[in-house]
């Protein structure tokens, strides 16, 4: 059991990752990691809705999903959408400034196919509670590392002399795309999935 856990965790965050491996969650990654310390915190607040989603999409497939199959995505999408008005209700109260520096990108966690991919993968591997609740801590763990890497190597690529015509936009997608190709190394870790 723990093993599998195990492998689940590394999975979602390394081999499998939401954003360098399957491109989901494309917004915040480009857009919010300019900076470290955003960057992370970013990734914290998509743990915190990615973990309450988890437990929300394992209830709702256990409880409701099977007498009215149909309401599926609608109710992911109200649970994400929920969630993430919560996560920013408090941020605003506990952290003004935090508030300020997440900007637009704070309600656009809504919209933040990450968070539905997650919803809809989990459901449809069967995972139970805790396989669920190990799967989201492990996606959001693999947002969190994409976006605090980008986010060094942004400030890394500020700090450099970089010509003009690959400052940017440009050096943005090639950061993002020799990390990609990174993280798709980590393809072959594990044989037994």
């Amino acid at each position: 059991m723990t093993g599998e856990l195990l492998w689940i965790f590394v999975s979602a965050m390394v081999v499998n990752n939401f954003t360098l491996s399957y491109f989901l969650g494309l917004c915040p990654f480009f857009g919010v990691s300019g900076r470290l310390d955003t960057a992370f915190r970013l990734g914290l607040a998509n743990i915190f809705v990615l973990v309450i989603t988890s437990i929300c999409a394992w209830a709702l497939e256990r409880f409701v999903l099977p007498h009215a199959p149909y309401l599926r995505l609608i109710s992911f999408i109200v649970v994400i959408a929920s969630t993430v008005q919560f996560v920013e209700m408090v941020i605003r109260k506990v952290s003004p400034a935090l508030f300020r520096a997440l900007g637009i990108f704070l309600p656009l966690i809504t919209t933040n196919c990450a968070i539905l991919g997650l919803a809809l993968f989990q459901t449809n591997r069967g995972y139970g509670l805790v396989q669920g609740l190990v799967y989201a801590l492990g996606a959001g763990s693999g947002l969190t590392l994409a976006l605090v890497l980008m986010a060094g190597l942004r400030q890394e690529a500020e700090l450099s002399s970089v010509p003009s015509v690959v400052r940017g936009t440009a050096m943005n997608l090639i950061i993002a795309g020799i990390l990609s190709m990174a993280f798709m190394g980590f393809a072959g870790l594990f044989s037994s999935a």
